[in-house]
């Protein structure tokens, strides 16, 4: 009888049924976790903030259009169960290799078969590392041109920070999605699925006690696996009584137990305990301090573990508030590593008590929020005038048009120091507590001059033909040559407040609050009284809100009222019709109101004898930008037309912007009744550079209820002239310095004694 010998096709039958007998048999012993593992983008459960209908990674999923992702979060929230999904779903070839145990060669293998299958088959690839921060800085650099040039698509999870443990590259070139613990009702849905899923436990009859289950979803702490393998536990260790396997609660302690009672490093009790000695400490409660502090070292705590707590409150809670406090807790940590046990317990106390004791502040949270718009932002250019001028300074101009703070009045100027997209951002909010309560008065009174020279600065009252449409100069910092713009507005501020004589009780309108330049010295100098804004539009009234919220509690900010000048007793009336103010104040508040009644308005809500002081931009000495070039290289004489024009612009007495000058504001207080007015002017100059934004506007064109400078040549020149004159700008003026001149006329008033007192009545 002849012995049968089987063929090469039987024995890879043979061998295929023995390796899907095998697989069956391995999916049949995995834990339950991994038997669950959903398959589909509708069996996943949980994450709907990145997976919810309409989401941009289910679309993405859904239309097989991925690109590279990284995924991270706890461990049990469903990173590589989402790889899974992406693997059953995606047409795309997925190849999945776990950081921890692969190197170098394993990628390059992966990207050979990547490779091998573009070529053949024109098939994408995508290579899922689970636990990609495990990678080295070589690995990564390793994968990354293959990510770059698209051989591969990275889809990587980690449990660690990918801003941190992933290479800045790598995070470029990827999506990040942030994987939450997932919420209760999601881990109900979870066990549910397992006691109904024939991968799970649908086969067996299982009774499940409510608290029982309340009991598995607390204790996992959102990590669905580790739920899943508690209940996988209770539910194999427990022998079916009547063909019923009933999990009480006492089966699911067992499977997963509560956190220790004792005192414990990984217990409710260390952190319980650790949270009431850091809340004692934050509340100044010095018995409170030193009793959680005995109840840890009697426990057996880690005193450099105290130590180190002590030194985070130090500058997290205690701060510039007492930066001696630092030290101490310093010194206090120093020594016990030389003293240790039993006597280092008396410095453990010093440094305790001094903590309690100390004044508080959590200013040093400024770095978080300034840590947040890192995050959130786009990378941001450093300014110009920051970067660093030895390497190339006559190349590229870096470092040009610093403004060095010791060459300044009190070794300070103003100046831009943070990114273009960040400008006017406010972090750091100094306390009123200690050492921090005598810097922080400066700090906000050079942000205000900041502030001012940014949106005054860009005032419309000083360069009268910029151009029409927004305003952008709102939005961003106006580039600046020179830093005595803030001195500017100093002085201005000065001029208006010194001799003003302002009593404590005394209550002010500021007429053009804008920034609020003179808003916030009024509030300073009547913290008794009060002091009431107008702004011109929401944005501004928006924009001064926030900043007396920032600062100032309720009863203490300003009062803000919205609408034009000439409505002001109305606006007032609407708050408070018995209102009346002993100061008036403004900085360009007149010079876009083209009304000449409203000082009569504005007496209407003054107090008998009140003040009045305005400091106004003269339009009409507006700087000439005709100066700013050379005016023999136009043709003919377009030079000479030019000049003529642009003072003709200013010389329109009939055009509200350029009404005012000091005469004319004199003239309008006597006629309105005010009495011992007076007046001067005063002209500032500061450097200044002006970009290609800033001569786009002067030669917008502009529409007739505003007129641009172009605007107005068109009306005397032809259009190629005008072409002409910008040309030579935009060759000669663009991007240079230039000296830049603005007059101000000060005027000063009194409100006759018998203004009216009555109320005023709301038409």
């Amino acid at each position: 009888m002849t012995d049968f010998q089987p063929t090469p096709s039987s024995r890879r039958k043979s061998l295929d049924l023995f390796e899907a007998g095998r697989q069956k048999a391995q999916e049949r012993d995995q834990p339950l976790a991994a038997r669950l593992r959903p398959r589909t983008l509708d069996e996943f459960v949980g994450q709907d903030h990145i997976l919810g209908p309409g989401r941009l990674l289910r679309r993405a999923i859904q239309a097989d259009q991925i690109s590279s992702l990284i995924f991270y979060g706890p461990p049990g929230t469903g990173k590589t169960t989402l790889a899974a999904v992406i693997a059953n779903t995606t047409k795309s070839h997925f190849i999945s290799i776990n950081a921890v145990l692969a190197g170098v060669k394993d990628i390059r293998n992966a990207v050979d078969e990547a490779q091998e299958r573009s070529t053949l088959h024109g098939h994408r690839t995508i290579l899922f590392i689970d636990e990609v921060h495990r990678f080295n800085k070589a690995q990564q650099d390793a994968l990354l041109p293959w990510v770059e040039n698209g051989t591969v698509i990275l889809i990587g999870a980690t449990t660690e920070n990918p801003y941190f443990s992933v290479n800045r590259p790598l995070v470029s070139r990827s999506r990040i999605f942030q994987l939450r613990e997932l919420e209760a009702e999601d881990l109900r849905r979870i066990a549910a699925q397992a006691l109904r899923d024939r991968r799970g436990y649908a086969e067996l009859d299982i009774e499940m006690d409510e608290e029982a289950l309340e009991h598995l979803v607390d204790v996992c702490n959102g990590d669905a696996r580790g739920m899943l393998n508690a209940l996988e536990l209770a539910v194999e260790t427990t022998s079916a009584v009547d063909g019923v396997v009933h999990v009480s609660l006492e089966v699911a302690e067992e499977s997963i137990q509560q956190r220790a009672v004792l005192y414990d490093k990984e217990g409710d009790y260390h952190f319980d305990t650790i949270s009431a000695f850091i809340k004692s400490l934050r509340g100044s409660d010095p018995d409170a301090s030193v009793y959680w502090l005995a109840k840890m070292v009697y426990a057996g705590e880690d005193p450099n573990y105290i130590l180190r707590r002590m030194l985070i409150f130090a500058g997290e809670d205690v701060g510039l508030a007492d930066p001696a406090a630092l030290q101490v807790v310093a010194a206090a940590a120093e020594t016990f590593d030389r003293v240790g046990l039993p006597e280092g317990r008396f410095h453990l106390a010093e440094a305790a008590l001094y903590l309690a004791t100390a004044p508080k502040s959590n200013s040093t949270f400024a770095f978080f929020d300034a840590l947040s718009a890192v995050e959130s932002e786009a990378d941001s250019e450093v300014p110009n005038p920051l970067k660093d001028a030895s390497r190339d300074s006559e190349g590229l101009g870096h470092g040009a048009n610093y403004l060095y703070p010791h060459a300044y009045r009190d070794h300070w100027v103003a100046q831009q120091y943070l990114p273009n997209t960040l400008h006017g951002r406010v972090f750091y909010q100094p306390s009123d507590q200690g050492h921090e309560a005598a810097i922080g008065d400066l700090v906000r009174r050079r942000r205000e001059l900041q502030l001012a020279a940014v949106v005054e600065g860009s005032d419309r009252a000083e360069e009268t033909l910029q151009g029409t449409g927004v305003d952008k100069d709102r939005e961003q910092w106006l580039v600046r040559a020179a830093g005595d713009v803030s001195g500017q507005f100093d002085s201005i501020r000065g001029q208006i407040f010194d001799g003003l004589a302002l009593e404590r009780h005394h209550v002010v309108l500021d007429l053009n609050a804008r920034s609020g330049l003179l808003t916030w010295e009024a509030m300073r100098r009547v913290p008794e009284g009060s002091v009431w804004s107008l702004c011109r539009d929401a944005t501004t009234s928006v924009a001064l809100h926030e900043m007396a919220a920032h600062h100032l509690p309720q009863i203490d900010r300003p009062v803000v009222i919205e609408g034009p000048l000439d409505k002001v007793p109305e606006l007032v009336a609407f708050r408070d019709q018995e209102q009346r103010f002993d100061a008036i104040i403004g900085h360009n508040a007149m010079v876009t109101s083209g009304a000449p009644t409203v000082f009569a308005e504005l007496s209407k809500v003054a107090a008998g004898g009140g003040h009045l002081r305005l400091a106004e931009v003269t339009s009409h000495k507006a700087q000439r930008l005709a100066k700013l070039i050379d005016l023999e290289r136009l043709e003919g004489d377009l030079g000479i037309r030019l000049v003529e024009l642009e003072e003709a612009i200013y010389a329109d007495r009939e055009n509200p912007r350029f009404r005012w000058d000091l005469h004319e504001l004199q003239a309008q207080l006597s006629s309105a009744g005010l009495t011992g007015v007076e007046g001067y002017e005063k002209s500032y100059t500061k450097r200044r550079t002006i970009d290609e934004a800033q001569i786009a506007q002067w030669f917008h064109p502009g529409g007739e209820q505003e007129k641009t400078f172009a605007g107005h040549l068109k009306e005397e020149l032809e259009d190629c002239e005008v072409a002409a004159v910008r040309r030579l700008f935009e060759r000669t003026v663009q991007g240079r310095e230039v000296l830049w001149q603005t007059t101000y006329a000060f005027v000063e008033a009194r409100f006759p004694a018998g203004t009216q007192t009555s109320p005023i009545e709301l038409t």
